[in-house]
């Protein structure tokens, strides 16, 4: 049973996967501190230097100076702030994310457009990809 795992394991989809997820999350930790520490602040300082991570919604009756102090007091607020960071991270991604699979259409359409013909079993010769027979060496082709 350990052997099994094993194999399953290290097979070549599983590893290509868990390659993806790791490159995945830094990705996503790339694109937060791109919208928190590069975006963000000139937007903030355009609309009157206003910081989006300390923007709430107080649900309690205490007044707290900001996003910190309430929650830190357990007060129940609406961070309406970091949800504004958080889709524009996830329009960021969901963008470089439409970027790459339409790379890879375009690539994979690119293939299929190419294979119209393959090589003879025998000879080796290029043939129609329908055809039956090589024009060269005649053998009979499936």
């Amino acid at each position: 049973m350990l052997k099994e795992f094993k194999e399953f394991a290290m097979r070549g989809n599983l590893m290509d996967m868990a390659m993806g997820i790791i490159i995945g999350a830094a990705f996503g930790k790339i694109v937060t501190s791109l919208v928190n520490d590069i975006i963000m602040p000139p937007i903030g300082l355009i609309l009157g230097k206003v910081d989006f991570t300390n923007l709430f919604y107080n649900l309690s009756d205490t007044p707290y100076a900001s996003l910190a102090a309430a929650q830190e007091a357990g007060a129940p607020v609406i961070a309406w702030g970091m949800f504004i960071n958080t889709l524009i991270d996830f329009l960021i991604i969901a963008f470089v994310l439409f970027l790459i699979i339409r790379q890879i259409n375009k690539m994979k359409r690119t293939e299929e457009e190419e294979a119209k013909t393959k090589d003879c079993p025998y000879c080796k010769s290029e043939i129609a990809i329908d055809a039956t027979r090589c024009a060269h060496c005649t053998s009979e082709v499936s």
